[in-house]
């Protein structure tokens, strides 16, 4: 979500007698203006449409600045949510071009691994009964910058989890690096049939029991990952072969985790 500004050198060509000539007819209709007034004017009502539109009481100590259409936003706020709605706010500005957000989140100092912790268990039941079993968002904190990753089903369930955590109080960045999955009719079949497999199995249905630890699975064009936590190795090898077994499976990739060993990464 971060807004990445590209800097363009302004170039002022030398006015020649025929641009001169050009542009008599627009200067003669002008108002009389002091020269450069009439821009710093029109400087002014972009940023006057700018303000007006942070009038808003989560807005209260931020404060915009449009240069050349370029509107600079500082200031603070109390989540990153009102940080990233403002850019959007004001990008809707008449007369701004860009954004550059140099607004900072001042809501409470939460430690990384209390938001780590915390931010993953309400991602363990986010989209329950929407098919959560089908994503595998990964999430990482540091310096209050929090890292989403991994795959999501859909564009539902990814701007659900960055709402989630955009709306945490001590959240100070996010960073979206989920991957959506292809939503080919191929691909929800074998979703599908890879879930009936892996879950119909006697020794896996209990994965099935708490929704927020089910063992997750991502499909891309017929390449199958599996994730999350089992109980034992003899669970994860079995999740690899029923899914390796459904028809139309290219490939499986298992990246189960296994309770109370090292967590390896994919």
């Amino acid at each position: 979500m971060k807004i990445a500004m590209r800097r363009f050198p302004f170039v002022l060509p030398a006015l020649t007698l025929a641009t001169a000539l050009v542009c008599l007819p627009q200067i003669a209709t002008a108002s009389a203006l002091p020269s450069g007034a009439g821009a710093q004017a029109q400087q002014e009502g972009v940023t006057a449409a700018a303000e007006a539109r942070l009038n808003k009481k989560q807005y209260k100590d931020v404060r915009v600045n449009v240069d050349n259409g370029i509107a600079t936003l500082t200031g603070t706020v109390d989540l990153f949510e009102y940080k990233a709605d403002a850019a959007k706010t004001v990008l809707h500005a008449k007369g701004v071009t860009a954004v550059r957000n140099q607004v900072e989140v001042a809501g409470p100092n939460v430690s990384d691994q209390e938001l780590q912790s915390k931010l993953l268990e309400k991602l363990q039941y986010d989209r329950v009964g929407y098919g959560n079993e089908f994503n595998a968002i990964s999430l990482s904190v540091r310096n209050g910058e929090v890292t989403l990753g991994g795959h999501a089903k859909d564009y539902p369930d990814r701007d659900s989890a960055l709402a989630l955590v955009s709306t945490y109080p001590g959240v100070k960045e996010v960073v979206d690096e989920v991957q959506i999955d292809p939503a080919s009719s191929f691909d929800w079949q074998t979703r599908m049939a890879v879930a009936r497999a892996v879950y119909g199995f006697p020794s896996l249905s209990r994965y099935a029991i708490d929704p927020a630890k089910p063992i997750r699975i991502s499909v891309q064009n017929g390449n199958v990952e599996l994730y999350g936590m089992v109980d034992t190795q003899s669970d994860k090898d079995t999740a690899y072969i029923r899914a390796n077994g459904v028809a139309g499976v290219f490939s499986v990739k298992n990246y189960l985790q296994v309770a109370n060993q090292p967590t390896e990464k994919p």
